[in-house]
């Protein structure tokens, strides 16, 4: 009986081992995305650049939780650390990871700009990187993106398969984004303001681009992914909204069109990051 009661704790004693081997192993193949910089490298012109992205997580993240991705787009001149604070109501609750990248020169290269980087890979690379992190959704990636970020955004839309859905915000489609040869269906919620002087809501030429109405541009979106093309229309606080529905694979295409905003539609709209955030999550 002795030797019996031995053999059972000897048993034992093995099998908590590998229990705790178990654990071992998870914690040491679990890689968490927190709150930091990480520096992508790219050769632009010939040079190595360090581009960086600013990483922001919440506070105390859940190691068994998968977050949803926010990636935002600064405009021409600005720099990613503006979304932090824009963004931190969303971040800090623990709603989303926020991944700002920096545009080389300050700015993303749609043509015409100063940077000639190849942004488009750019942003494949860190979306190749995050996508190593277990605690990202790789179902629920989001971009947002302000003026010229919000034509970065675009472009993604039109030649990355990453996103499932996008909100360009003060801008709208150039003529030089082909969406014609999008194969992946993602839903847009386009914002412009009315009073809008730097891209006008009505299009025209401007910075090199040849801009596309915000309508037009809207509708463009909607005639790619099949929607129907008469769109319900409602006021909204004052401002118009758009939704055209019926499209391929259940995407949504939406445009809000805020009545008093400049280019700054934040100004005018304080709902609107609460607003595109909704629009995300309800995808």
């Amino acid at each position: 009986m002795k030797s019996m009661n031995i053999f059972i704790v000897i048993a034992f004693g093995l099998f908590s081992c590998d229990q705790d081997q178990a654990r071992m192993d998870e914690v040491a193949t679990t890689k968490i995305l927190t709150t930091k910089t990480i520096e992508i490298d790219q050769q632009i012109d010939g040079q190595l650049v360090s581009r960086s992205v600013l990483i922001q997580a919440p506070p105390v993240s859940d190691a068994t939780a998968k977050y949803p991705l926010v990636f935002a787009f600064h405009g021409r001149g600005g720099n990613n650390k503006y979304w932090v604070n824009t963004l931190r109501q969303f971040t800090d609750a623990g709603v989303f990871i926020g991944i700002y990248p920096q545009g080389h020169l300050n700015a993303w290269n749609l043509g015409t700009e100063p940077s000639t980087a190849d942004d488009v890979a750019f942003v494949n690379t860190i979306v190749e990187t995050l996508l190593t992190y277990t605690n990202v959704d790789s179902e629920k990636i989001f971009a947002l993106g302000s003026s010229n970020g919000a034509g970065m955004v675009n472009t993604l839309a039109a030649k990355t398969p990453h996103f499932k859905a996008i909100a360009p915000v003060a801008s709208q489609l150039i003529a030089s984004i082909d969406i014609s040869t999008q194969t992946k269906p993602v839903s847009i919620f386009q914002i412009n303001g009315a009073k809008d002087n730097v891209i006008p809501i009505e299009g025209g030429e401007r910075f090199g681009h040849s801009f596309f109405s915000a309508h037009e541009s809207v509708r463009r979106w909607a005639m790619q992914f099949g929607c129907d093309l008469t769109p319900s229309e409602t006021i909204l606080l004052g401002n118009t909204s758009l939704v055209f529905s019926g499209c391929s694979d259940q995407i949504e295409v939406q445009y809000l069109r805020v009545e008093n905003a400049e280019h700054n539609i934040s100004a005018a709209y304080p709902q609107l990051w609460q607003h595109i955030w909704t629009f995300f999550s309800s995808r």
